[in-house]
């Protein structure tokens, strides 16, 4: 089916400050590039565009597709879980939502150690299980964010577990606190195949700094920023798809285009992407991917991704006042970030375990003082 996934978490927007304003013509046009090109795997979950991505499937997808053209998948929210009847209500209105019959791939959502012993009491395993014999389920996994002690505790109890879901980039490969490298050795290790969520990190190396473009362009001129990204994710031999988040057509001629026939980096392409890491953390930008996990229970109704790209946008040119003024727009219509009240909730879903309340105050400094 081909290693590249279409990711229906960043869909073109009719209107930028409403998540559910999903351009649906526009997603259309960009499912029939991506299926004319030989790519299959369309990805979403119960969450994403603020619940709206999966109704979104029926009219891009169910509606004018052959079934068997397509594969899709999607999420169990194990952050919206209380008692086990909630585990049948979620996946009958997501089956309502998209049209389908069956998933060919349903996973856990955002697996971590916290979730884990919530996971065990109300036997979701055995639940994605039961609905595999069912027929109502081809493939089930999940998607993780812990580190590779936790993956390989959680793949040892449950080999039932077909894939993993794994943030997987360039960035990091080596981080001490994502693991990518090591937990992508425990799945291999557990003979699981991998999906690559966040190759780009959230767009993150999409716009590298100056240096780093001049670095990569030197090498190869034609390649975009993000395809050095998804390339990385691509050439790992285990991985099974790697999903990009695309939000423009122009996004996915370019993606669709050299994935359809795309040979793995070599040992010149990997040290520069070392070199590029390097400089990377050098700009010291907040490592954000704008997952918005963490809008949704924040008490103050704190924008915190649009706050944390508007501080990375902002350096280098810190004394340019439109920051300040798009920064008093958002908080005409959400929490300051100096309403922050600490309560961690924000920390406690962030798939970057990101220290959000030390930064919100960075952003207030930058933006209130």
């Amino acid at each position: 089916m081909g290693k590249l996934g279409f990711g229906l978490m960043r869909l073109p927007l009719l209107d930028p400050k409403d998540e559910k304003s999903i351009d649906k013509e526009q997603v259309c046009r960009m499912a029939d590039v991506f299926l004319e090109r030989g790519f299959t795997y369309f990805d979403t979950a119960y969450m994403y565009h603020d619940h709206e991505s999966e109704r979104a499937v029926k009219d891009v997808l169910v509606k004018r597709i052959p079934r068997e053209k397509y594969t899709i998948a999607t999420k169990l929210p194990l952050f919206h879980l209380e008692k086990e009847e909630d585990l049948e209500r979620i996946f009958n209105e997501q089956l309502e939502k998209t049209g389908e019959d069956y998933f060919d791939y349903y996973l856990l959502h955002a697996m971590s150690g916290e979730r884990y012993d919530n996971v065990q009491r109300l036997g979701c395993f055995d639940f994605i299980s039961r609905k595999k014999a069912e027929g109502k389920i081809r493939h089930i996994g999940f998607s993780f964010h812990d580190k590779a002690e936790v993956l390989d505790r959680i793949l040892t109890d449950h080999p039932e577990a077909e894939f993993v879901q794994l943030q997987l980039n360039y960035l990091d490969w080596e981080d001490p606190k994502v693991q990518s490298r090591k937990c992508y050795e425990t799945a291999v290790k557990h003979g699981k195949k991998v999906v690559v969520m966040e190759p780009v990190k959230g767009g993150t190396l999409a716009k590298l700094p100056p240096e780093a473009e001049k670095l990569l362009g030197a090498i190869h001129p034609d390649w975009s920023n993000a395809s050095w990204a998804i390339r990385f994710a691509a050439s790992l031999e285990h991985v099974m798809i790697v999903l990009s988040g695309m939000s423009s057509m122009e996004q996915m001629l370019d993606n669709s285009g050299y994935m359809q026939d795309m040979e793995p980096l070599g040992e010149t392409e990997k040290q520069a992407l070392a070199q590029v890491v390097e400089m990377i953390h050098e700009a010291a930008k907040i490592p954000c991917t704008a997952c918005r996990y963490c809008v949704e229970g924040c008490p103050m109704n704190i924008a915190i991704p649009d706050y944390f790209a508007l501080y990375n946008a902002r350096l280098g040119d810190s004394e340019n006042l439109a920051y300040k003024e798009r920064y008093a727009e958002l908080t005409g219509e959400h929490g300051k970030a100096s309403d922050c009240v600490e309560c961690g909730q924000c920390e406690s879903v962030c798939p970057q375990q990101l220290s959000v309340t030390h930064y919100l105050k960075d952003i207030a400094k930058a933006f209130e003082g």
